[in-house]
């Protein structure tokens, strides 16, 4: 008599597999844009042009086949500069994080030092650090009655 193939394999019940915490996609979201931040400003450093795209399906209306486009896409710069002095502010929803209260901004100095201090900011996000301010609920828009 001959064994079967699937007797060999180990057999276990479906383990439960608990859903990950909402936090940690928000924190990949914001280091890859902490990773773009840090890729323009060593384009600012180097006199490079800074060029980002996004991927895009595209149905063709007469095959009906998807593709993925690659289109250019403008990314605005979250560090700018008083009298060739850089300043950053860490973004997420397009506004800016406040570090400390009242106090939102980065003091960077030089430019060439862009980079580094990016890196420090996706460390201090890898380690948790402002996921207080990642898990904070966007301020509601405000509602007009009708007629006004």
């Amino acid at each position: 008599m001959s064994t079967s193939v699937l007797s060999s394999l180990k057999v276990i019940a479906r383990p439960k597999i608990e859903p990950k915490p909402p936090v940690i996609g928000k924190r990949l979201k914001l280091i890859e844009r902490l990773e773009q931040q840090k890729e323009m400003a060593q384009c600012l450093i180097d006199n490079k042009r800074f060029e980002a795209f996004k991927e895009k399906k595209v149905k063709n209306p007469e095959t009906g086949e998807i593709t993925i486009q690659r289109r250019p896409t403008t990314v605005r710069p979250w560090y700018y500069d008083s009298d060739e002095y850089y300043y950053l502010e860490i973004k997420v929803g397009n506004k800016p994080i406040e570090l400390q209260k009242g106090k939102p901004a980065i003091d960077v100095g030089d430019k060439a030092k862009l980079p580094e201090i990016i890196d420090t900011v996706i460390q201090a996000v890898e380690k948790g650090e402002l996921d207080s301010a990642l898990l904070k609920p966007a301020v509601p828009k405000k509602v007009r009655p009708k007629g006004q």
